[in-house]
């Protein structure tokens, strides 16, 4: 099974209110909208693994760590992030790591 971090976001979000929806109007059965969301799940994942290449670096005080389920956690204040010429500073991040190898590839 894939991770599901990105059902959170704002594509994520949206899939889920569109299917949702379908399944109000009874166009779809609810276990096909989970196989959708499932899908979505390995496709992102898949994806942000295969095709970004984009490289960022961060600098910042580390407030907290947790390590659970071989999940990283991550809660920094006053970070800096660069990627070539730009510079944006946060005040507090939150980064969840998880690693990308052992996503559960072999139920595929």
């Amino acid at each position: 099974m894939a991770y599901q971090l990105y059902r959170n976001t704002t594509l994520g979000n949206s899939l889920q209110e569109s299917l949702d929806e379908l399944i109000q109007t009874q166009q779809i059965t609810p276990q096909l909208a989970l196989q959708v969301l499932l899908q979505f799940d390995k496709a992102i994942n898949t994806a942000l693994a295969n095709r970004v290449c984009n490289r960022v670096n961060f600098k910042g005080s580390l407030n907290t760590y947790r390590f659970c389920d071989n999940v990283w956690t991550f809660v920094l204040n006053d970070v800096e992030f660069r990627e070539v010429t730009d510079l944006v500073k946060v005040d507090k991040v939150k980064i969840v790591a998880c690693d990308g190898k052992n996503t559960g590839n072999a139920a595929e």
